[in-house]
């Protein structure tokens, strides 16, 4: 258990900022399940809308630190590379 003032107030600030970073994990998931769930169905419109949702979502979680930066590079790649394979 943290002993000083400062340490009380880092372990109030890990909680939140976990929290944050859970709820944005989550919806990059979401949005990378939509795509996914898309390509499956093989319906070519659904996905390259669910994609164009995506991407931001992505690059935004790799802004902020949630994954790493060539993470999100290569999911939207590869994201990318199976839905121009749907045509």
């Amino acid at each position: 258990m943290a002993n000083t003032t400062s340490a009380k107030k880092a372990t109030r600030k890990i909680a939140r900022r976990t929290e944050v970073n859970k709820a944005r994990r989550s919806r990059m998931r979401t949005f990378v399940r939509k795509v996914e769930d898309a390509l499956a169905s093989g319906d070519k419109a659904a996905a390259t809308a669910a994609l164009a949702a995506a991407q931001p979502v992505l690059m935004r979680a790799a802004q902020k630190g949630v994954v790493h930066k060539r993470s999100a590079s290569r999911k939207v790649a590869r994201l990318t590379h199976a839905l121009s394979k749907l045509a």
